[in-house]
């Protein structure tokens, strides 16, 4: 039989230990450290630290959302199925059927569009992008036009056009908005659902 360790919560507890004495994590506040070790874990990548950019009222907003039952709006159904707390109101839109012909109508992606269908929930909720960086640049034109502000963002869109260009929007203009994102290229589903389990579960 092959050596290795079985158990889960050993794994776990193993992979946060390792990631603490890898990872320089004296750059974040206290209440972001276990957001920054679970996005590395996500990911592989201790050195990813020190492009994390995670604002100072980001981790408290963001729990608050959670504690009052606000939505989580996300962007991705894998952002969905990576968050571990299904008893959270999670909503995608990118697969409602509205989505697409809104896309289609004024000639932009269809989680751009899946944006558009967020507006109702968008006050005081959590929002987490794990994929598209239309998405995020569309939530940007909706704040700017007047759409109500969620209470926190969590931006992790992954991909060589347009997802660095938006994260470094959310850096430079977070429209009063807390934020935790990745500069860069690098993201993904697993990061941006990895801040939702650190907020809901932390990372003993």
């Amino acid at each position: 039989m092959i050596d290795y360790l079985r158990q889960p919560d050993a794994i776990y507890a193993r992979s946060f230990a390792i990631i603490r004495a890898e990872a320089d994590l004296t750059g974040l506040a206290e209440d972001a450290r276990d957001i920054a070790i679970r996005i590395i874990h996500a990911c592989g990548m201790p050195e990813i630290v020190r492009d994390l950019r995670i604002s100072a009222d980001f981790a408290a907003a963001a729990r608050a959302a959670i504690a009052a039952g606000r939505p989580i709006l996300v962007d991705a159904e894998m952002v969905r199925h990576g968050i571990a707390d299904k008893t959270r109101n999670i909503i995608c839109t990118l697969n409602d059927p509205a989505a697409r012909e809104f896309g289609l109508r004024t000639g932009t992606t269809r989680s751009a569009a899946a944006v558009e269908l967020w507006r109702p929930h968008l006050e005081g909720s959590l929002v987490v992008i794990g994929n598209a960086p239309t998405a995020l640049f569309a939530l940007f034109e909706k704040i700017d036009e007047g759409a109500p502000r969620p209470a926190a963002i969590a931006a992790f869109p992954v991909g060589f056009v347009g997802a660095a260009e938006s994260k470094a929007e959310l850096v430079a203009n977070p429209r009063g908005v807390p934020y935790a994102t990745l500069l860069g290229r690098k993201g993904g589903s697993a990061m941006a659902a990895a801040v939702v389990n650190a907020l809901t579960q932390g990372a003993a």
